[in-house]
């Protein structure tokens, strides 16, 4: 299962890095329709197949969504979805005014730096923003691979606790997603690709973060019986 969670937060961290390339093959292949099956609700897959997107479609989608700002422009990093605003943070941006929410490089950003540091990572997704969407499924991607290493070597118990307490860490921080969403949903209202695909990121998550907090509660794999 360590495996599929990284396969999956590995496409998604290239979808929105804009690696569209990589989103097509996916959307060709009908890799999306197939995680979307395996969840308990319904979640709508006619914009998760790949007939009529290509890579160079979906990077005009993806560049008015998510690089350009303007009437369609969602902000693909924490902080600019944050419920208040950071005490104190750095924006050049003339879309954003200070002492409100909306910022960037605000808390969201702080923290998810620290888990970075704390877990011995560098992203290299989400242009230097820590708490980009990108950057942050990128890292959760790492740690479960870093959990599907130790499963199949046997690691030590406590090295596999260490590497769950980040993920669950890690998956505190993506509430916003839930926003993030929603925004994307109301703003991809054509063809939906990046709608549909933000929703199964939102649906993942939240069904991720119960079951590592699950996992949490289990005996390690590791143990001897």
């Amino acid at each position: 299962m360590a495996t599929a969670r990284a396969r999956l937060y590995g496409l998604l961290a290239a979808t929105f890095d804009g690696e569209t390339e990589t989103t097509a093959a996916a959307l060709d292949r009908g890799a999306f329709v197939t995680v979307a099956d395996v969840f308990p609700i319904d979640i709508e897959t006619a914009d998760l197949r790949g007939d009529g997107h290509d890579a160079d479609s979906l990077a005009i989608g993806y560049d008015n969504l998510f690089v350009v700002p303007g009437t369609h422009y969602v902000p693909p990093f924490a902080s600019a979805h944050a419920a208040d605003p950071s005490e104190a943070f750095e924006s050049d941006s003339r879309y954003h005014t200070a002492g409100e929410a909306g910022e960037l490089l605000g808390d969201p950003a702080a923290d998810m730096a620290q888990l970075y540091a704390a877990a011995g990572f560098s992203p290299e997704r989400g242009d230097d923003i820590p708490d980009h969407v990108a950057a942050c499924f990128e890292f959760m991607r790492a740690l479960c691979e870093r959990e599907a290493t130790l499963l199949e070597g046997g690691g030590s118990e406590s090295n596999l606790d260490a590497v769950r307490e980040l993920q669950t860490r890690a998956l505190s921080q993506l509430g916003w997603i839930d926003r993030f969403e929603e925004a994307v949903a109301s703003r991809d209202s054509v063809e939906g690709v990046f709608a549909a695909i933000a929703r199964l990121a939102r649906t993942f998550t939240a069904w991720d973060a119960q079951d590592v907090a699950h996992a949490d509660e289990q005996p390690s794999e590791t143990t001897p019986a």
